[in-house]
């Protein structure tokens, strides 16, 4: 993952569930569970947001008083972990 600039991998498989997504990675044969606001930052991954961008989005998609940086940024190591963001 660009740190400046995370990106989502290509070939994944994104269906929407009543509690988030399912993404399933054919490369890896593995499911992927990821709540709304996982869902959301790994939507903001387009190779066209920083960090902080990303996380002042999450924080007005939720109403919060401050941007999620530190949450945004554990979250997008998790998802660059799980090999869906590059």
């Amino acid at each position: 993952m660009s740190e400046q600039w995370p990106v989502v991998t290509e070939g994944l498989e994104v269906n929407e569930s009543g509690q988030g997504v399912v993404i399933f990675d054919a490369a890896t044969d593995r499911v992927h569970h990821l709540n709304n606001t996982a869902a959301l930052v790994l939507e903001l991954c387009d190779g066209h947001r920083g960090i902080e961008e990303i996380a002042t989005m999450i924080g007005v998609a939720f109403g919060l008083a401050e941007p999620p940086i530190i949450e945004s940024r554990q979250c997008l190591e998790r998802l660059r972990h799980e090999g869906l963001v590059y």
